[in-house]
């Protein structure tokens, strides 16, 4: 059920009775596999009836098939609220089950001459994608996420956002970028484009093109259990291959994984980490990084193909491929060398331990 209010409406106010009564059962009838879809902080393709509030009246558009909420606009389903300075509700006709007998067409649309709506378009149609535009805020209460453009995807349970400023929070970590976020909600997982970076609640920070992060579906694992080895999630269709869960749990879970693609660095205590690709498992706390790297600690340098980088003790391990050989470029009188204990070392750039004289 979609409710829609107009506050304060001006002369939309018919347009917007009439924006009520056509989409009394849209999206009620979304498609199944969203309503089963996991339960995610930021999931606006189930969770019960949706009501949309504005201060400046709602419009609805037949030829466009669109429903318009300007001025204040806000959307709320379940836990998730979605506001902006205009929000865009894009319906369609809805899909005939198989084997079903179609839906007789209507009499007539829009009013007849007395002012009625007629009642032919009611339950025929469905919510496909809800833009937001403006100051887009999408928030749950655990969750948040900002940008000039928002566009959920109901199909496919998608929201992207566009714009300046993009930032997502979770209980787990921040993550912005500088050309989109997108959330994939079947997925658990949120993918940052354009100058990504990422920082978890522990203080790990990642940067790089584009950064991946998957969160654990059922929430925060057990700090008993091993961790395990986690692979890249498929684009599975909605509702396909999915444990149950709760829907009514606004937690994104616990992060797992976080891939990193292109322009990769990782920063320690001690140590700045380049490379082309790389995976961190906060489980482990350790990053795993390939591809042209380089460590940097003061003016000490080493390269190399492959390095791991523990995350908590901020030592990062050169690896060698095959018959590669791994360089550096030690500075003397400067501070440790990259991969070695930071503790007993002199400060970058002081003097160099005096040895010992004999007596």
């Amino acid at each position: 059920m979609l409710t829609m209010t107009a506050r304060h409406a001006p002369r939309s106010t018919r347009a917007a009775r009439l924006a009520v009564r056509l989409f009394a059962l849209s999206v009620a009838a979304a498609p199944l596999g969203a309503v089963m879809a996991h339960a995610q902080a930021i999931d606006f393709s189930h969770g019960g009836p949706v009501t949309v509030t504005s201060d400046g009246g709602i419009e609805w558009r037949q030829l466009s098939q669109e429903v318009i909420a300007t001025q204040n606009a806000k959307a709320v389903r379940g836990n998730v609220t979605v506001t902006g300075d205009e929000l865009i509700a894009h319906y369609r006709k809805k899909k005939a089950a198989p084997g079903a007998a179609p839906t007789p067409a209507p009499a007539s649309s829009g009013t007849s001459g007395g002012g009625q709506a007629t009642d032919g378009l009611e339950g025929d149609n469905e919510i496909y994608l809800l833009e937001a535009l403006g100051h887009v805020h999408i928030f749950t209460p655990t969750d948040q996420a900002w940008g000039d453009h928002g566009a959920y995807d109901m199909d496919q349970a998608v929201l992207v956002l566009t714009g300046h400023a993009l930032k997502m929070t979770t209980p787990t970590y921040v993550v912005t970028a500088k050309d989109s976020l997108e959330y994939w909600s079947n997925q658990h997982m949120a993918v940052a484009r354009g100058d990504a970076v990422l920082v978890t609640n522990t203080g790990r920070r990642i940067a790089a093109d584009v950064l991946v992060a998957y969160t654990d579906s059922n929430g925060p694992n057990n700090p008993s259990q091993p961790a395990t080895k986690t692979t890249v999630a498929a684009k599975t269709p909605a509702g396909q291959g999915a444990a149950a869960s709760d829907p009514n749990d606004p937690a994104s879970g616990k992060l797992k994984r976080v891939d990193a693609i292109g322009h990769v660095v990782i920063m320690t205590a001690t140590e700045i980490v380049q490379g082309e690709r790389a995976v961190y498992d906060p489980n482990l706390d350790i990053s795993r990084i390939a591809g042209n790297v380089r460590i940097t600690r003061g003016q000490n340098v080493l390269v190399g193909d492959e390095a791991l980088v523990n995350m908590k003790t901020g030592i990062s391990r050169l690896l060698s491929q095959g018959s590669t050989q791994v360089k550096g470029l030690i500075v003397p009188d400067q501070a440790q060398v990259p991969g070695s204990p930071a503790s007993g070392s002199p400060a970058p750039g002081g003097p160099a331990a005096k040895k010992p004289t004999s007596h």
